[in-house]
C-alpha cells in the first residue's frame, strides 16, 4: 500500500497541472481570437463598406465598345476599387434563377438593362461622397440611371462609430472575465497547497522565497497555455482562410504577431498577477484559518 501512495499523488498531481493547463489554455484562445477581431476591426469596416456600391444601368443600346471604355475609365479613377459588367441576358439568367419562373417567356421579351456594377474604396462610401458620385456617374452618356442602398450606406456610416465603441466596451468586458477565470483557475491550484505555504512560513522562509516556486510554475503553465493557444489560433485561420478572405488576411505578419505576442504575454502576465496576490492572501491568514 505505502508503495502505491506516490503513483496515486503523481496521477493527482497531473490531473491538477493538466486541468490548469487546459483551463489557461482555453482562455488565452478566447483572448486570442478576441485580439484578431480587434486589430481587424478597422479592416471589418473596409470589407463591409466596400461591398456596397453603384450599379450604374446602361442605355439599352449602347454598344459593348463603349460599355468596356467605360468600364476602363471608370477603373481608371481613384475612388473605383473594381467593376464588373453584367449584361442584359445575364442579369435575367440571374433573376430567373431567383424567381424560380421564366419571365421572358411570360412577357415575351426582356425588360432588364445590361448595367456595371462598381464597388468603390471604403473611404468614399460616405452620404456626401456618394452623392457627388452619383452626379458624376449620370454625366456618361452611356449611362441611363444610377443606383445604390442610400438607406443602408446611411445606416453603415452611422453606425461605424458605436460599433467600434461597442466593441471596446466589449472586448474590455470580456477581458475582465478572462482574467477572473484565469485567476480563479490559479488560486484552486494554491489553495491546495496552503499547508505547504504555512509550513514554509513557520520554518522562516522569506515571502519572496515562498512565492518564486509557486510564481516560476504557474507562469510555465502560463506559457504553455500561450504556446497552445497560439498553435490553435494558427489552425483555426488556416483552415478557415477562405471564409475570413477579407476580413482577415493571413499574409499580414504584423497583425498576425501582434496577436500571438499579446496571447503570450497576457499568458505570463495574469498568472504571474494571480499567483502573487493568492500567495500573499494564504500567507496573510492564521493556521487556524487555513480550514475554511
Amino acid at each position: 500500500m505505502k508503495k502505491k501512495r506516490p503513483a496515486r499523488l503523481k496521477r493527482r498531481l497531473f490531473k491538477s497541472y493538466l486541468t490548469t493547463t487546459v483551463s489557461i489554455t482555453l482562455v488565452l484562445f478566447l483572448v486570442g481570437v478576441m485580439s484578431l477581431l480587434l486589430l481587424n476591426a478597422g479592416r471589418l469596416s473596409e470589407y463591409v463598406r466596400e461591398h456596397v456600391g453603384f450599379t450604374l444601368m446602361l442605355q439599352d443600346h449602347v454598344r459593348e465598345v463603349e460599355v468596356l471604355r467605360l468600364q476602363k475609365t471608370l477603373n481608371a479613377s481613384r475612388y473605383v476599387k473594381s467593376t464588373e459588367y453584367v449584361d442584359k441576358d445575364k442579369a435575367a439568367a440571374q433573376l430567373t434563377n431567383d424567381l424560380g419562373e421564366d419571365f421572358i417567356g411570360f412577357l415575351g421579351f426582356n425588360p432588364l438593362f445590361s448595367s456595371i456594377e462598381v464597388r468603390l474604396h471604403s473611404e468614399y462610401m460616405n452620404p456626401d461622397s456618394l452623392s457627388v458620385l452619383e452626379k458624376n456617374f449620370l454625366e456618361y452618356p452611356q449611362v441611363k440611371e444610377v443606383y445604390y442602398q442610400r438607406d443602408l450606406v446611411d445606416i453603415i456610416h452611422e453606425n461605424v462609430q458605436k460599433i467600434s465603441l461597442l466593441l471596446i466596451v466589449f472586448s474590455a468586458l470580456l477581458l475582465f472575465i478572462f482574467s477572473t477565470l484565469i485567476n480563479n483557475t490559479i488560486r484552486i491550484s494554491i489553495y491546495s497547497q496552503r499547508f505547504i505555504i504555512n509550513t514554509m512560513k513557520l520554518v522562516g522562509a522569506t515571502r519572496g522565497f515562498i512565492r518564486r516556486p509557486f510564481i516560476l510554475k504557474s507562469m510555465l503553465f502560463g506559457a504553455l497555455g500561450g504556446l497552445i493557444a497560439n498553435s490553435a489560433l494558427i489552425i483555426l485561420v488556416i483552415s478557415y482562410q477562405r471564409e475570413f478572405q477579407g476580413i482577415l488576411d493571413i499574409e499580414q505578419v504584423e497583425t498576425i504577431g501582434l496577436t500571438f505576442s499579446v496571447v503570450f504575454a497576457f499568458g505570463l502576465l495574469i498568472t504571474w498577477i494571480s499567483t502573487h496576490l493568492s500567495v500573499n492572501r494564504f500567507l496573510r491568514l492564521r493556521f487556524e484559518e487555513l480550514f475554511y
